[in-house]
């Protein structure tokens, strides 16, 4: 009998067993795939990280990038090098999420790789987690099984808040020119955006949607273009198709024994679709519950949902805002929103974690939206 048993070695995943073995208890994570595994993700992470853990990224850091360049239809351009403390991280997802497993793994947690949850099952006061290798128990449960696990729905969340969009990505090897840059190009796709971020040996570039009911697009004739306009040979590489889980509203996140974390929460942003941070958030806080609960505190899984909407929530919402105005009105949030003095290094700030969005996001709307806050 484990004291946690956690679905999923993702970001979210790997933070949690790290945290609750650390704290002296038993933690098994279940992961589908085999270790290390390749996850499609442009793997931009924001340094504000490291301020919930006591070790050292830089082994799984591809390349640090400091520089920002933003395109209208390919034209347009705005470019800028970004002044915070540290500069973003470039990491690759199959590289950065078994690292975090193997920090866990040295606290005491243990790791099944390629074992398929099949079901789960409430016994009284502990859950069995179904395998394909057989049953599994532990007295609590983490589902942090991304976007199209199956956790949630056996737990019972089956009428969610949840926003599922698209994206499309490919990885391209190749020799970095100049310093690494991040690039986003806005107009070549409706409610989204294209990106190109660099890493060591090559570039993630990608094309995802994030404002859902509009109609389909051919992300692959989109990347493709895009591609060739950078240079990029998209023939040589494998496409990765994937969904997005992006928060759409507050909501219930336990239930008996038991917490969602990452996208099996819905905690990606509505706004710039970064996903790794708020999962991290959302693991580390999920650990902190359940070493509560298991010492005794009642009310534990209750304040979980309680923390994850206070403090991710207010957030979320203000991105949702933003993307709503931004994303529907492109066109004109390109002009006088990217195109705005501040904007590169405000955008820079938020993704490294020294900005918020409640920080800037009256400002912004005023002005993609006349007379809005009047």
């Amino acid at each position: 009998m484990y004291d946690c048993i956690i679905v999923g070695a993702g970001p979210a995943g790997g933070t949690a067993a790290y945290h609750l073995a650390k704290q002296g208890r038993s933690v098994l994570v279940l992961e589908k795939e085999s270790l290390p595994r390749y996850k499609p993700c442009g793997g931009g992470v924001s340094p504000a990280i490291a301020q919930w853990f006591d070790f050292d990224f830089n082994p799984v850091i591809s390349v640090k990038a400091d520089s920002l360049r933003f395109t209208w239809k390919l034209g347009d351009p705005v470019e800028a090098k970004i002044a915070t403390k540290e500069p973003i991280w470039m990491v690759r997802r199959d590289i950065f999420d078994h690292f975090l497993v193997q920090q866990g793994q040295k606290q005491g947690a243990e790791l099944r790789d390629n074992t398929v949850v099949t079901g789960i099952e409430f016994k009284n006061d502990y859950w069995q987690v179904n395998t394909a290798n057989g049953p599994v128990t532990g007295r609590y449960l983490i589902a942090a099984d991304g976007a199209k696990g199956s956790m949630a729905k056996w737990l019972g969340f089956k009428e969610r808040k949840r926003l599922l969009t698209g994206a499309l990505e490919a990885e391209i090897p190749g020799i970095i020119e100049n310093k690494p840059t991040i690039h986003f190009e806005f107009g070549l796709v409706k409610n989204g955006y294209l990106w190109n971020f660099p890493k060591a040996d090559g570039y993630s570039i990608g094309v995802g949607t994030f404002i859902g009911g509009r109609q389909p697009q051919d992300f692959k004739k989109i990347l493709d273009e895009y591609a060739k306009s950078l240079n990029l040979d998209l023939k040589t590489s494998k496409q990765y198709g994937h969904p997005l889980c992006i928060w759409d509203g507050n909501q219930k996140l336990h239930t008996q024994n038991a917490v969602l974390a990452g996208e099996a929460a819905c905690v990606v942003d509505p706004m710039t679709a970064e996903g790794i941070r708020p999962s991290i958030f959302s693991g580390l806080l999920a650990a902190a519950t359940i070493n509560q609960a298991l010492s005794g505190d009642t009310n534990a899984l209750e304040k979980y949902s309680e923390a994850i909407n206070e403090e991710l929530g207010t957030e979320m919402a203000w991105a949702q805002k933003l993307a709503g105005a931004f994303y529907r009105f492109s066109n004109i949030g390109y002009k006088v929103g990217v195109k705005h003095p501040s904007a590169p290094q405000i955008m820079g700030k938020i993704m490294c974690g020294e900005l918020r969005y409640g920080d800037i996001a009256d400002r912004a709307l005023k002005r993609l939206i006349p007379g809005f806050g009047g």
